[in-house]
């Protein structure tokens, strides 16, 4: 197979990990947690969401954990925006990199932010507008890109469509996201390749979770492919509120480890990553689900 020589890793554990987890998190917990990724090497670290905290309370100290952090030289620190009231309020706390969230499928917009796909772009591009007028940069993440837990299977050319949306409105990447899980090896190259033909291949990232077990296969399938940017979370931290069963994100240690072990660089600490996963762990109440995490804490035990 054919492999890149680097891969960028977006840690995504401080956002979407945190936010599904049921356990409450001061805010120097989040701000220690972000900082270890920092010097992990992490070259993007997606810091909080700025969301209504009725919706969403682990992210309601958004500006704060921002404001604490130690700004790793070289590492981006982005946050989630839902509208333009949330791009002032991140703007306000000094973020300059922030991301957008549409669906691929009708319910699950429907679900998770109270909009059709075409309201949702509609809300989008006065963000990006804002946004890139004030030297922004805008991330675009694309829900139910491998299925939908509502509607089931999902057309890939309504995928490519929001995804060609999303760039053209100034977004510089659009992860294509599989939220709940359901995504196989055998599905990705076709998924990829629509979406392709509409969008450049090196503006596409890819967001796994690990439901059934399949997000490194999906990774191998989407590297031999010519990606080279993935999302992953620290110790497989998160979840998905509104689609039922799916379970945390693929894990950034087991990713890593297969990167590495491919001869692939990503300039991250595999163990400095561990290491972060271990300190998060007595928060939130229970031990990382992380594959390479477990073993090597085993190992250390022994």
């Amino acid at each position: 197979m054919k492999v890149p020589s680097r891969v960028t890793v977006v840690e995504v554990g401080p956002r979407d990990g945190l936010q599904n987890e049921a356990a409450h998190l001061s805010t120097a917990d989040k701000i220690a947690f972000i900082d270890r990724l920092s010097a992990a090497g992490c070259p993007v670290v997606e810091v909080s969401a700025f969301v209504s905290p009725t919706w969403v309370p682990q992210m309601a100290d958004a500006a704060e954990v921002f404001a604490g952090i130690t700004k790793a030289s070289g590492t981006r620190y982005p946050a989630l925006v839902p509208n333009l009231a949330g791009l002032e309020r991140a703007q306000a706390a000094g973020v300059t990199d922030v991301a957008i969230f549409a669906a691929s499928s009708e319910s699950f917009s429907r679900r998770n932010i109270n909009q059709s796909i075409a309201e949702s772009l509609e809300t989008y591009r006065a963000v990006c507008g804002r946004a890139l007028a004030r030297g922004m940069r805008v991330r675009a993440y694309l829900s139910t890109a491998f299925g939908c837990p509502f509607e089931g299977d999902v057309d890939p050319r309504r995928v490519a469509g929001v995804a060609e949306s999303l760039i053209g409105m100034g977004a510089f990447e659009v992860a294509v996201s599989d939220t709940i899980g359901i995504a196989h090896p055998g599905q990705v190259p076709h998924v990829v390749g629509v979406v392709a033909e509409r969008v450049p291949l090196d503006r596409i990232a890819l967001h796994f979770h690990d439901t059934r077990g399949t997000a490194l296969a999906n990774v191998l399938a989407a590297l031999d492919l010519g990606i080279t940017t993935f999302d992953a979370s620290a110790g497989g931290l998160g979840g998905c509120p509104y689609a039922p069963g799916a379970t945390g994100n693929l894990a950034t240690e087991d990713l890593l480890y297969m990167l590495h072990g491919l001869g692939i660089q990503t300039g991250i600490d595999l163990e400095a990553v561990v290491e972060a996963s271990a300190s998060l762990a007595p928060h939130v109440g229970h031990e990382p689900v992380s594959r390479y995490y477990r073993a090597a804490r085993a190992t250390a035990r022994s």
